[in-house]
């Protein structure tokens, strides 16, 4: 099968197929909780759309609208050289009710903050304050199609954080910093719905520690529990330095899920999603960090030798079994197997799911329809 063929995630794509670049992600930003939450449960279950498969525009929208209708609390949307967050999630605004809309992850690169605070007040009027702005830095990649230039990520990321909040809020100001400069804006309107939540994708010490000092929460990509529990903790201790209360944050998880009545199949299709995340050198890092050094050793050797296929079969059972990917014959069985993740800490659960078939959107459909609330 042709690399680009294979099923990843957009996650994927966006940090793998370059095999690089520490994309140390996003900052500043804390807001009050937003409105449309379950009133009894406190976890939060939702969903992501960013398979590699391939989701049609058009059903995307309607895949939100059965996750609404099964009870996720949001469904979460990237970006890359894919399609595009704010234009997908408010054709989801108009077709639900109550589900939130997020972003995971929107690249800072490819517009500019006054640009992205005008789409995030837009959005968060039109859906009556459902939205929810993951922000990241990407990588040297990723800035450079957008005539970018990679570097001082944390400063670069909290000016932009910074200036998008001020103009989502509807805020008159001008803007003075070492990156960014703006001249006096304001918006042309009051937005009914100012606040709009950000979160930072986060894995490294540096940036998880600022998304407890500035952010409203983190968003935390293929970390197993123990590193989840290490991350929270960090993002904790940025608030606590920050004076401010870290169970007013919200630690947002993703875990991987594909589901099939031949559990192989399912796991052969994580495996290709792991390959990618083992060749990637950010996410190959923190693989080595969580343990797995001899594991991760011998899928980049394979793949120097041998090219994709040989990686993707140098991907060992311990590395499916201890990453957050789930091969699953139900998806009551995918429910059970995130319980860890809660008791690692995570206050709400993204579950990008991974079709095995060509058909992305009528297998994905059966996951949702599947699910129990």
């Amino acid at each position: 099968m042709p690399l680009h063929r294979c099923v990843l995630d957009h996650a994927a794509w966006f940090h793998l197929a370059y095999l690089a670049v520490d994309a140390r992600k996003l900052i500043p930003f804390a807001c009050p909780a937003t409105a449309h939450v379950p009133q009894e449960r406190t976890v939060k279950y939702d969903v992501e759309f960013n398979s590699g498969a391939f989701y049609p525009a058009a059903a995307t929208v309607q895949l939100a609208e059965i996750a609404e209708a099964k009870g996720f609390d949001a469904v979460w949307k990237g970006e890359s050289n894919s399609t595009d967050p704010i234009v997908l999630l408010s054709a989801m605004a108009a077709r639900t009710k109550t589900i939130q809309l997020g972003t995971a992850i929107y690249h800072i690169f490819g517009r500019s903050p006054v640009t992205l605070g005008i789409q995030a007040a837009t959005l968060n009027d039109l859906s009556s304050g459902r939205v929810l702005l993951g922000l990241g830095v990407a990588n040297k990649t990723i800035a450079a199609w957008h005539d970018g230039t990679f570097d001082r990520p944390l400063r670069r990321i909290r000016e932009y954080a910074e200036i998008v909040r001020k103009t989502a809020r509807g805020e008159k100001f001008e803007y003075e910093g070492e990156i960014h400069t703006v001249g006096t804006f304001r918006l042309s309107w009051t937005p009914s719905y100012p606040d709009v939540p950000i979160f930072f994708a986060g894995l490294g010490e540096q940036m998880t520690r600022l998304a407890g000092r500035y952010a409203d929460g983190v968003v935390v990509n293929m970390a197993n529990p123990p590193m989840i529990r290490e991350i929270v903790n960090r993002v904790r201790q940025g608030a606590i330095d920050a004076g401010r209360d870290p169970s007013t944050l919200q630690y947002i998880i993703k875990a991987r899920a594909c589901v099939n009545p031949d559990r192989e199949k399912a796991r052969a299709k994580l495996r290709q999603v792991l390959t990618f995340y083992n060749l990637a050198d950010h996410y190959s890092d923190m693989i080595i960090q969580m343990g797995f050094a001899e594991e991760n050793r011998r899928v980049r050797d394979a793949y120097k030798e041998g090219g994709f296929r040989a990686a993707q079969a140098a991907v060992s059972d311990t590395l499916l079994e201890n990453l957050p990917t789930i091969a699953a014959t139900s998806s009551e069985e995918v429910r059970d197997r995130l319980q860890p993740y809660l008791e690692a800490g995570a206050t709400r659960l993204i579950i990008p799911y991974v079709p095995v078939s060509d058909d992305a959107t009528g297998e994905t459909t059966a996951f949702l329809n599947a699910w129990r609330d």
